[in-house]
């Protein structure tokens, strides 16, 4: 067998007749860099190259494929790869061999490990039972008898301890009970050491315990005692003849407690000016369990800085310029901030509070504690303090300003209270401990109790509403005052209630000024508010100049006034007073229906109403003036009725009887209002018919029968001057109504359509009662046209003014003045009297309705000239 590395080539010096062949072994195919491609080009290669030496030396140019060396080149290498093949399979057999030799091997050492393993934890397991066993024959005997030994030494040294420590005790109890000393406890508290004084506090609190056990006349109310010493009871003397004075054992005990507790306290400060948070945590154990640690907790609260320091500043009075008070007693200015020192405080106790939870935390095991004493010393002394101070000058500026005040105050302490919750104190940087959130908002709401007791929170707020509505509506108030003092109409005196209540409410006001207890700035800012601030001081307030504008109904002030109340009720929502929200939004719904809906919309459509009732007389040319305070009488009840629900009774549905009443009390009032305004709406319609019938009734007989020598002027008048000066009247009612009455809704257009309707049947009526002549029914026809054309172009409703509506039915009646015979013949053909009735009713609309009667017809036409002829009597009689 040929070896891996032998070359194929001859090693003998004698050249070979054929070309040299590839020489390559094992490690050729074992590089990594091996790749048969190259493999199989480098055996080309070789061949070709020989090809063309051969060719070279022969002189042939163009020499024939000869592929016999490429042939025996490959045959060589594939003869050489099956060597290879054979030389690689017999080593991976030997290799193979060595492997299950190998895992026989392991397989035989893991068993034997396996084995000895076992063997080891029986071992352990004899040793451990032989240790723990209670027999002492066999081997393990030893170590269990060594077990128990240490365990009966560590008894015994136990008790060793506790006798000393009794004999330790009874030997101060024999001190202080025989020789009214303690210097045991003395000595053992000099010491210097944590662990001696926290044996010294034990000690003192079990020798308070065994006097108390054998020294019951210590711990008497009232004992008898002189410097120390107790004499013996009755009792005691009837038990023993010669009675030996006893030691007040209490007294001495607790002296020697105070000095110790002195001498810790005096340490735990120098330790917190030191930042010494070991020995403070060591002190404070002791302390704690000494006397539960209120004294040590005292003395870090008390002597903290922050406190020192706030202390000499609480007695600084509540500044600020006068400005910002006056704006804060401002209704219509924006909602203040803060009071700025409060402001100071409350930031500044936000830091400080961060910082020292980090302080207590280090330098006490029970930190919960001293957290919550250290919180409600800052809350309960100094922001209430201050809260006080501020909400107190507030209250001497204005009800409002305090009010406001109040508002700002909860909303940025309620701020703080969430931060100093997000940053999580003595937890930090981790949530805040339920105890302490719980604490947080206790300190809040006792901060505010004082201001919420039962009901004052809403009293408040609804003295400070009215005040201000009354001296928004104070001009109004006085001028409709006067005007009801003045009026001794019917209409009037029913308004004799309005007239009471008017009165009460500006007597209230003017007293409300004079009263001593309202301060300069609040005066100022209500006389402001009613628009006084000018008039004299020598002038009484019921007798200032009015104008007319201050009986009208301003849609502004009553904007104001809603605006008020919407901040009253986010100022209570705000505030979250209580739980009986329900109740608060009732009561200021009481005030607002009694303030604007009694006092203000009522009183306008009642002065209203009684302008109204005056111009049905019909002597006069009615003054439409009044319905301008109407209209915005109306978008004053729509502010308010949107208020009401959007505001008001969505905050009542916690009580679905008090929302329930609440609906019935605001429809109520609505109800009210609507008819009032109906009434008024029925006067102006009444009114408005009167007068035209008045002017109608100014008619010229004349007019439609014209004389001779007036046919050049009269053929060219359009209309007759009756017909000119109701549509004179008439434009400017609907100009009126149109301007007057809102926009929106159907009041409009019923007022006008039964207006038109109205004038439609007087006009129908009204031409019955004349004679026409040939020429004057082209008048009559010019008039019926004015009339129809002027109702045509109102926006009333559409059946009325269409095509054949009622309205159309003037333009008939005129055209029944002018046509000829036999035209009226082919109308009453046509069915222009089609035998309905009802063509002059106040109510007709389009259709048949709207058509001519039988008898409408005969009363037009038997009023014409022509009428007694015999061609128009057949007319006639054909009807």
């Amino acid at each position: 067998m040929m070896p891996d590395n032998a070359s194929l080539i001859s090693s003998t010096p004698t050249r070979s007749v054929f070309p040299k062949g590839p020489s390559f072994t094992l490690e050729d195919f074992s590089s990594r860099d091996f790749i048969v491609k190259e493999f199989i080009e480098e055996l080309s290669d070789t061949a070709i190259s020989g090809r063309r030496s051969a060719a070279g030396t022969s002189g042939v140019a163009n020499q024939a494929f000869d592929p016999k060396p490429l042939i025996r080149t490959f045959e060589h290498a594939q003869r050489r790869l099956g060597e290879l093949s054979g030389d690689l399979e017999i080593r991976e057999n030997e290799l193979s061999a060595a492997v299950r030799r190998a895992e026989a091997q392991h397989s035989q050492n893991l068993t034997t490990l396996g084995r000895k393993l076992r063997q080891t934890i029986e071992s352990f397991q004899q040793l451990d039972t032989s240790l723990n066993g209670a027999g002492l024959e066999n081997a393990g005997g030893m170590g269990n008898m060594a077990v128990e030994t240490g365990r009966r030494l560590e008894e015994l040294d136990r008790q060793r301890r506790r006798a000393l420590d009794a004999h330790f005790l009874l030997e101060c109890w024999d001190g202080v009970c025989n020789r009214g000393e303690i210097s045991l406890l003395e000595n053992l508290r000099r010491s210097g050491t944590g662990e001696a004084k926290v044996r010294s506090a034990h000690i003192a609190r079990q020798l308070l315990r065994i006097s108390q056990r054998l020294d019951p006349q210590s711990w008497q109310q009232n004992p008898s005692a002189t410097n120390g010493n107790l004499t013996a009871s009755s009792s005691s003397e009837s038990v023993n003849e010669s009675p030996t004075p006893r030691r007040n054992t209490r007294e001495i005990i607790e002296k020697f407690s105070e000095t110790l507790e002195k001498d810790l306290l005096k340490q735990f400060d120098e330790f917190y000016r030191k930042a010494n948070f070991d020995g403070m945590k060591d002190c404070a154990t002791v302390l704690h369990d000494f006397n539960g640690g209120a004294s040590v907790i005292a003395l870090f609260v008390n002597q903290h800085q922050f406190f020192i320091e706030r202390s000499q500043l609480m007695t600084e009075e509540v500044g600020g310029d006068a400005e910002s008070w006056e704006k804060l007693a401002d209704p219509d200015a924006e909602l203040p901030g803060i009071e700025s020192s409060l402001q100071s405080l409350l930031d500044e106790v936000k830091i400080v509070v961060q910082e020292e939870s980090a302080i207590i935390r280090r330098a006490f095991p029970y930190y919960d504690q001293v957290l919550g004493k250290f919180l409600q010393r800052v809350f309960q002394q100094s922001i209430q303090q201050r809260l006080e101070m501020v909400l107190e000058k507030a209250s001497g500026v204005s009800s409002l300003a305090f009010l406001r005040c109040l508002q700002s105050s909860r909303g940025y302490i309620s701020s703080l209270i969430d931060d100093l919750k997000a940053h999580g104190l003595t937890e930090h940087p981790d949530p805040i401990s339920s105890q302490s959130a719980l604490l947080l908002d206790q300190q809040l709401e006792e901060l505010f109790v004082p201001y919420f007791v039962g009901s004052s929170y809403i009293e408040r707020e609804k003295r400070t509403l009215e005040e201000l509505f009354n001296a928004v509506l104070f001009r109004f108030t006085c001028f409709q005052a006067r005007r009801k003092k003045a009026a001794t109409t019917f209409m009037a005196s029913l308004s004799r209630p309005g007239t009471e209540l008017l009165s009460t409410t500006r007597d209230a006001f003017i007293n409300r000024l004079d009263s001593p207890d309202i301060s300069p700035i609040q005066r100022r800012m209500l006389m402001h508010v009613a628009k006084i601030g000018d008039v004299p001081e020598t002038m009484k307030l019921t007798e200032i100049r009015l104008t007319e504008e201050d009986g009208q109904p301003n849609l502004s002030d009553a904007k104001r006034m809603l605006k008020w109340l919407a901040e009253a009720v986010g100022r209570g929502l705000e505030l979250s007073v209580n739980s009986d929200t329900h109740k608060d939004v009732s009561a200021l719904l009481t005030l607002l229906l009694v303030t604007m809906g009694d006092g203000y919309v009522d009183v306008c459509l009642d002065a209203a109403l009684e302008a109204a009732t005056q111009q049905e007389s019909g002597k006069t040319e009615p003054d439409f003036s009044y319905l301008l305070s109407v209209r915005t009488t109306i978008s004053i009840t729509t502010l308010m009725v949107m208020c009401v629900n959007a505001v008001l009774l969505p905050l009542a549905t916690g009580s679905i009887t008090t929302r329930r009443d609440m609906e019935k009390r605001t429809s109520q009032t609505t109800s009210r209002i609507e008819e009032k305004i109906n009434t008024i709406e029925q006067k102006t319609i009444d009114a408005t018919l009167a007068w035209v019938s008045r002017l109608l009734s100014g008619q010229k007989k004349n007019d439609f029968r014209p004389r001779e020598s007036d046919n050049a002027s009269w053929l060219e008048m359009l209309q007759t001057p009756t017909c000119a000066s109701i549509c004179t009247f008439l434009t400017k009612l609907h100009n009126i109504a149109q301007t007057s009455l809102p926009a929106s809704g159907a009041n409009v257009r019923q007022v006008l359509t039964e207006i038109a309707l109205g004038t439609r049947g007087l006009l129908l009526e009204h031409f019955k009662r004349f004679a026409v002549s040939g020429p004057g029914g082209l008048m009559v026809t010019k008039d019926m046209t004015q009339y129809a054309d002027l109702l045509k172009s109102w926006d009333i409703d559409e059946e009325t003014k269409a095509p054949g509506g009622a309205l159309d039915v003037l333009l008939e009646v005129g055209s029944l003045f002018v046509i000829g015979v036999e035209a009226l013949r082919e109308r009453i053909r046509g069915g222009a009297a089609s035998g309905a009735t009802g063509g002059s009713g106040g109510s007709s609309r389009a259709g048949p309705e709207a058509k001519l009667s039988v008898q409408e017809v005969r009363a037009y036409v038997s009023r014409r000239e022509d009428s007694n002829t015999l061609a128009m009597q057949q007319v006639l009689n054909a009807l």
